[in-house]
């Protein structure tokens, strides 16, 4: 399967989504969002869209956000398998016509996820338990799209996955793709959002919990990720 990963920020990449990819024996191509350039849906058959510190809604600054919004409805319209996480699901989430808020807290570390009942009966979600630990680096979220199932929500936000047209298209605001490099890399670069809040952990607890948690949501990746490709 050839994939196709938007990014947006050099430390907001794949993490292990490259590397399942790679051992599944898929082709991975990175395109840097904020270039502007895309590829046709010809080019690829799913395309990941990663996280970053813009919103979805900041289309006036941002102008390469339209140029990608209008990629990844071309893929889905396309039949194309699409996954967005964080931004990436916000973004996803935007283009099927859903809103982009703040979330009414920041959620900054490694909290539980529960996943809804409707999540049991997924294609893609059914393998997952029905409650785990991921990570969380975000300040914004998404409302569901019309025709979209919620699939797990967290105690700071309601909208945590989704998917549409039977798991074709999925929206994950958490993360299960970091690696350690990934977990340094954003701590060195955004630590100053980790603003003192109910769901915010401070440096040491975020790097401590990618080495309690981090293998484990990995292999949780890994089975997401089977089942949706």
């Amino acid at each position: 399967m050839r994939i196709a990963v938007f990014e947006h920020a050099p430390y907001e990449g794949p993490g292990a989504i490259a590397t399942w990819a790679g051992e599944r024996g898929h082709t991975v191509a990175r395109i840097d969002a904020t270039r502007g350039t895309f590829p046709t849906p010809e080019e690829y058959d799913a395309v990941v869209v990663m996280g970053g510190p813009m919103s979805a809604n900041d289309d006036a600054t941002c102008n390469w956000l339209v140029a990608e919004k209008r990629a990844v409805r071309a893929g889905i319209d396309a039949g194309k398998r699409v996954l967005g996480v964080c931004l990436g699901a916000q973004i996803v989430a935007s283009v099927l016509g859903a809103s982009v808020t703040r979330n009414p807290q920041p959620e900054i570390g490694w909290f539980p996820v529960t996943l809804s009942e409707a999540a049991s009966a997924s294609r893609v979600f059914g393998a997952l338990p029905a409650s785990f630990v991921a990570g969380h680096w975000h300040g914004d979220t998404f409302a569901l799209p019309e025709g979209a199932r919620a699939m797990a929500s967290s105690d700071a936000c309601t909208n945590q996955a989704f998917e549409y047209d039977d798991g074709r298209i999925v929206g994950l605001q958490f993360h299960l793709e970091w690696l350690p490099a990934d977990v340094e890399a954003l701590v060195e670069t955004c630590a100053g959002d980790s603003a003192p809040g109910p769901y915010v952990e401070d440096v040491g607890a975020f790097v401590e919990g990618e080495r309690s948690h981090g293998e484990a949501c990995r292999a949780l990746l890994y089975s997401l990720l089977d089942t949706f490709a």
